[in-house]
Parts: structure tokens; C-alpha cells; sequence
């Protein structure tokens, strides 16, 4: 029976694995390099897709805004039965993947609009976290243990419930004070947000390592490449959030 341990990801959760432990006989395993294959389709689809909207936008184009609404719908909606129903992760993560890219290409041209750079500057950041992680989390420098996944778990529910309340607050024309200004505890909300997803990867990673040593089966390669996606997205929204709020200062 497979027991990975909780993620903080809410798309890789403790049981993820533990319906199929019994159901293995006869199936291709889960392997790294197939969830690595995994990533490059999603990203390549991603990218793809945000540069519709980042070029509808910047043509002026009256279709870019129902464009972005509707990819962050239907990008919620194939992460909800992704999530709930592993096994047709194969196509519905790559439509996570389309729906978000018009999503995150939409934002980031409203973003650049209003501080040019500021896009290039939470790619590299998100890269380079993500290649860092990485690095660290193959030498040994930085392990998953149980109590670092609990304490990141924690953390993400958290974060996860304040953003909740802060969108219920909205709609009543009311807002949380000061985490979403640029003042210096918005500053520092953000970034400790921004340390938060960044942790996660360390937890898609192991999540994603031990799927492959205990040998899950081979469609969860989807599923383990659009859990780490979902991570890679919500790092680089927040690092757009902290850029914009820095740059609001000068």
C-alpha cells in the first residue's frame, strides 16, 4: 500500500497513490523521466496559450478579458476533476495547462503594463527558484521530512485560507488590511508567500521521486506533472504580486 505523506499541494495529497497500491499487476510504472516528459507538454503548453492573450491584449483586443476569465474557470474546473479523477489526468491536465496559460498571460500583460520588466523578472525568478530547489533537494541539502511537510502543509492552509476570506470580503466591498498594499507588511506577507510555494516544489519533488521508486502506476505521470504545475503557477503569480508591490515604492 502506498503512504507518501501529506503534500502541501493540494493536487498531491496524502492518498493520492493509495487507491492503486493493490492494482499494479499487469501496468507500466510511473517512472521520473516520464514525468519530466510530462512537464515539457504541460509547459509547452502553457507558454503557448499565454501568448494569446499577451498578444490579444497588447492588439487591444476586446476578447483578451473574457478570454482570461475563462481560462481561470476552466482552468479551476479540469483542476477540480483532474484532482478527483487521476485517471483522466492525461487530458485534463493539458487543458489545465491551455485554461491557465491564457489565464497567466493575461494577467502578466496587465502586470507589464503597468511596470515594464516586470514579467522577464518573475520568469527568471520562478525558474531559477525551481532549478535551485531542485539542485538542493537532489544533494540532500534539503530534505521532506514529516515534520517539514506538516509545517508546509500548514502554511499553504493557511495562505489558502486567508486569500478564501480576503474573496469573500471583496464582494462586500470590504478587504483584509495591509497584506495587499505595498507597505512593509504587504512586503512581507508576499514574500513569505512566495517562500511558501517555493517549499512546496521540495514536496512535488519527493512526492513525484517516491511515486517512481514505489512504482505507481504509469497514467499518474500526468497526474504528478500537473500537481507540480499547479506550484509552479501559483510561485510565479506571487512573484509577479511581490515585484509589482516593490515597484509601487519607488
Amino acid at each position: 500500500m502506498f503512504n507518501f505523506g501529506r503534500s502541501g499541494n493540494p493536487a498531491l495529497g496524502e492518498n493520492t497513490f493509495t487507491r492503486y497500491g493493490n492494482d499494479l499487476s499487469g501496468t507500466e510504472s510511473m517512472t521520473i523521466n516520464g514525468t519530466v516528459n510530462k512537464i515539457g507538454i504541460l509547459m509547452i503548453l502553457l507558454v503557448s496559450s499565454a501568448v494569446v492573450t499577451w498578444k490579444l491584449y497588447y492588439s487591444g483586443q476586446a476578447l483578451t478579458m473574457p478570454l482570461v476569465m475563462g481560462g481561470a474557470i476552466v482552468g479551476l474546473i479540469s483542476a477540480l476533476v483532474t484532482t478527483f479523477k487521476k485517471e483522466w489526468a492525461y487530458i485534463t491536465a493539458p487543458l489545465y495547462a491551455i485554461a491557465e496559460g491564457l489565464f497567466v498571460g493575461g494577467i502578466s500583460a496587465l502586470y507589464e503594463a503597468q511596470t515594464g520588466g516586470i514579467v522577464m523578472q518573475a520568469v527568471l525568478l520562478t525558474m531559477g527558484t525551481l532549478i535551485g530547489l531542485l539542485a538542493a533537494y537532489r544533494t540532500g541539502l534539503i530534505k521532506a521530512t514529516e515534520n517539514f511537510k506538516l509545517g508546509i502543509f500548514a502554511a499553504t492552509s493557511g495562505i489558502a485560507l486567508v486569500y478564501l476570506a480576503s474573496m469573500v470580503m471583496r464582494m462586500f466591498g470590504m478587504n483584509i488590511p495591509y497584506i495587499h498594499d505595498n507597505g512593509l507588511i504587504g512586503i512581507g506577507f508576499s514574500l513569505f508567500v512566495v517562500v511558501i510555494a517555493a517549499l512546496n516544489l521540495v514536496l512535488d519533488f519527493d512526492f513525484i521521486e517516491s511515486g517512481a521508486e514505489q512504482k505507481a502506476p504509469k497514467f499518474l505521470e500526468w497526474y504528478g506533472a500537473f500537481g507540480l504545475m499547479v506550484t509552479l503557477i501559483w510561485l510565479y503569480i506571487e512573484f509577479l504580486r511581490l515585484l509589482s508591490k516593490l515597484s509601487s515604492r519607488d
